[in-house]
């Protein structure tokens, strides 16, 4: 199994902190946060990792090098135009060829662990795809999914409206007892995600979403099993998290 890291974005809402580094380079605990998912992924057991890299590109190449000290191969790949999430992972594609691969995003912490316990969850059956969910996050801010009785996927919503969330109240997809999935921004596929990637369209925000891609495979009958993430998730969205993340270090807490 592979992985690719999406790692291109700047990280705006981190002001000064990115003007000269991407996010995904911000220290915790001593060490990128790029470090801490590139170890994690090596713990689960990957044979190559993919960097699609963009602003300020050049920190992140130069840093991890082909991976010799980490002991697996890392490539890179360039994204130029800053389109969305449905194309990215398609920069890859000759990275993955028949492979299935873990696709992350380069600001999210998980214990190691999770990493593990997704490649099980996956090779447990036979999936297209997995897709990660934590609870207790604002489901207007990334998306709310719904699963079967076996847990997998039947319905995702990207960045649901107040009024979306209430019509899913309304159909009974949304009930006050159980619990409320947001997407957690890690995933394995199989290569035929490519084929749904090529066919997205810009959404209403004018970009090319992962998570269009991954509907479209459920509504054409591909299984993506859910899997939740037990432990610390932590997106590190803005200065005020990545503080935290630093406050938390200080008191032996840990990831």
């Amino acid at each position: 199994m592979k992985a690719i890291i999406l790692a291109a974005g700047k990280g705006t809402r981190m002001g000064e902190l990115t003007a000269a580094v991407p996010k995904p380079m911000l220290p915790v605990q001593g060490q990128p946060i790029l470090e801490h998912i590139i170890k994690g992924l090596i713990g689960a057991g990957v044979d190559g990792i993919c960097i699609i890299t963009g602003w300020k590109a050049e920190v992140v190449e130069s840093y991890f090098g082909d991976g010799s000290r980490w002991k697996i191969p890392i490539h890179y790949v360039r994204q130029l135009v800053q389109d969305g999430t449905g194309k990215a992972p398609e920069l890859a594609k000759e990275f993955v060829r028949n492979d299935s691969f873990i696709l992350t995003y380069g600001d999210i912490l998980v214990p190691p662990r999770t990493y593990q316990d997704m490649v099980h969850r996956f090779e447990e059956g036979t999936f297209s795809g997995l897709l990660t969910v934590t609870e207790g996050e604002d489901v207007t801010k990334g998306g709310i999914n719904f699963f079967d009785r076996e847990f997998c996927l039947t319905r995702l919503v990207e960045k649901p409206s107040l009024g979306q969330i209430e019509a899913l109240r309304t159909e009974g997809l949304l009930k006050d007892d159980d619990p409320v999935y947001y997407n957690a921004g890690i995933y394995i596929f199989k290569p035929i995600l490519f084929e749904f990637t090529a066919r997205l369209e810009k959404s209403p925000r004018d970009e090319y979403e992962l998570t269009d891609a991954i509907q479209a495979m459920v509504e054409e009958g591909r299984t993506i099993a859910g899997h939740a993430i037990t432990g610390r998730w932590v997106d590190v969205r803005d200065p005020q998290v990545l503080a935290r993340l630093e406050q938390d270090s200080a008191l032996g807490s840990g990831l």
